[in-house]
């Protein structure tokens, strides 16, 4: 069911491996081995899709690229878990990221508007990089553990689910 389930969304490897942004990873993108769905590739591109997704910076992509490469895992599927923040989440998880930051440091929360924009960046931001660094990466470190432990229960759990079906359907001698 996960393999079935996952390969109905996943856009076909060649339309990632010409995707203008990858094209710095050359032929390391031709290797089948990143485009398998098992268990184990599927599970840890998972996790590198939510410890990247939590990178307060730009081109996640490519870091979860780089990262399922280096650690042999589906690229599409880091590829894609990266969207949990997208630009309709990224307030909300990254201020929630910061809250998590101050309470890890045991420093106040300072309240403030998010803004793009470079004197929100120079002002705000460096007021309160601490907290905020330090919640991205816990918060990314806690949902690549939750998210890895997920799928391989899952995994496994359709694995057993499928073999007792399978188990119950053969005929009695």
């Amino acid at each position: 069911m996960p393999k079935k389930l996952i390969r109905r969304y996943l856009p076909h490897h060649s339309h990632v491996t010409s995707h203008k942004c990858l094209q710095i990873f050359g032929s390391l993108l031709h290797d089948p081995n990143l485009f398998h769905l098992n268990r184990h590739s599927v599970s840890t591109a998972f996790a590198i899709g939510c410890f990247c997704a939590f990178i307060p910076l730009p081109f996640q992509m490519v870091i979860a690229t780089f990262f399922a490469i280096l650690l042999r895992a589906n690229i599409l599927v880091s590829f894609i878990t990266v969207w949990i923040t997208n630009p309709l989440t990224i307030p909300p998880i990254f201020y929630t990221a910061y809250q998590f930051g101050a309470w890890l440091l045991d420093t106040p929360v300072q309240p403030f508007t998010f803004e793009l924009s470079v004197t929100w960046l120079t002002e705000k931001l460096l007021l309160n990089w601490k907290p905020f660094l330090t919640g991205c990466f816990a918060m990314g470190v806690i949902s690549a553990t939750t998210a890895y432990i997920t799928i391989q229960l899952l995994w496994r759990w359709s694995i057993s689910h499928r073999w007792k079906n399978r188990h119950r359907q053969l005929p009695l001698n």
